[in-house]
């Protein structure tokens, strides 16, 4: 098991860098100065070459991509001098320069000067929670409708749970935020309460910072809609497969109640693919919430990141890849990991 875990993760590693490479290699080669979209149009020439000297943007772009590698890797070769910016837990001299091994050092936003790694914390545990409650959302109503159309199998509740499940899918989550905005908080926001946007949380009247829970409610179904649909045709299948197994048909001859037979033996053995589904969906959402946390203004990861692009704010940017990217790997491995669980029958190794 850990050595199937540090193999995932060094893969992981790999793919997170070959990431960062070829995004940041779209992102420097644009037409587009950072430099001049941190001073605005009125900056003068002196100023413009200054800060990107101080920016690093003067180089060439194998050199920055290089930097910033060497910055976000947890080990480097450095310069004495450079050691200063980074969190080191262990520093090695060697000669002129010296072996680090560090935090991975994100570095500034170029709007705000903020710590990338301080934007993350405030940003991530909101989109988080946008993320959870959706796919706990998708989970429950998703699974409910797939078994229930598994047991009526060919009846009009199955019918009706395959459709509903496609409408949701096939709705961008975009459009179903857009529609739900116009509806119960536009059209009938005096009798839901619900606003148009709002983050998590505002200020009171007297400057304490509150949460506002039902700024939650729109973005969260919006998110949903698309994994309840997934989940609910994946455990339709699953049920109906598992159904039609030798083992269930001599559950039921021994006599076991339906009970028994369509949920400790059925829909145990079902949810095999289906927590597949969801843990993968789960990341899926984090990077989806994007789309939705504009269109709710919700104050999360999304919206920092759409800030980021409208500014060019490349750290920023470039942080945020970099976290999703981890994300996506540490659930795969999670994944396998929960399915060798779930079904005794697959071994990791």
């Amino acid at each position: 098991m850990i050595q199937y875990i540090t193999k995932r993760l060094f893969y992981g590693f790999g793919v997170m860098m070959a990431i960062v490479i070829i995004i940041s290699s779209i992102i420097y080669n644009s037409n587009v100065d950072p430099a001049e979209m941190t001073f605005g149009q009125r900056a003068d020439v002196g100023s413009l070459e200054a800060k990107k000297k101080e920016l690093g943007l003067d180089q060439p772009l194998h050199i920055q991509q290089l930097n910033y590698l060497r910055d976000v890797s947890p080990i480097s070769l450095s310069h004495p001098d450079n050691n200063e910016k980074y969190s080191s837990l262990i520093s090695i001299p060697l000669g002129q320069r010296s072996l680090v091994l560090k935090k991975p050092y994100l570095r500034e936003s170029y709007q705000t000067g903020d710590p990338v790694i301080n934007i993350l914390k405030t940003k991530v545990p909101r989109t988080a929670i946008l993320a959870l409650l959706a796919i706990g959302l998708a989970s429950i109503i998703g699974i409910i409708l797939g078994v229930v159309a598994a047991l009526n199998h060919n009846k009009w509740i199955d019918n009706f749970a395959v459709v509903v499940s496609v409408l949701g899918y096939s709705l961008p989550s975009y459009v179903t935020a857009m529609i739900l905005a116009l509806i119960f908080a536009y059209t009938l926001g005096e009798i839901t309460g619900l606003n148009i946007t709002g983050g998590l949380t505002t200020l009171n009247d007297s400057g304490d910072e509150v949460f506002v829970w039902k700024n939650l409610i729109l973005p969260v179904i919006a998110l949903g809609i698309r994994p309840i649909g997934i989940v609910t045709q994946l455990t339709r299948s699953a049920m109906l497969d598992v159904l039609s197994q030798d083992y269930i048909r001599t559950a039921k001859a021994k006599g076991l109640s339906t009970f028994q037979v369509n949920f400790k033996h059925g829909l145990r053995n079902a949810l095999n693919p289906v927590s597949t589904s969801i843990t993968g969906w789960f990341a899926s959402l984090i990077a989806g919430a994007f789309f939705v946390e504009n269109v709710f203004s919700y104050d999360g990861l999304g919206l920092e990141t759409i800030r980021a692009l409208e500014t060019y704010d490349i750290p920023v940017i470039l942080g945020v890849v970099l976290f999703v990217a981890g994300v996506f790997v540490i659930i795969n491995i999670l994944s396998d990991i929960l399915y060798a669980f779930l079904d005794p029958r697959v071994r990791i190794g």
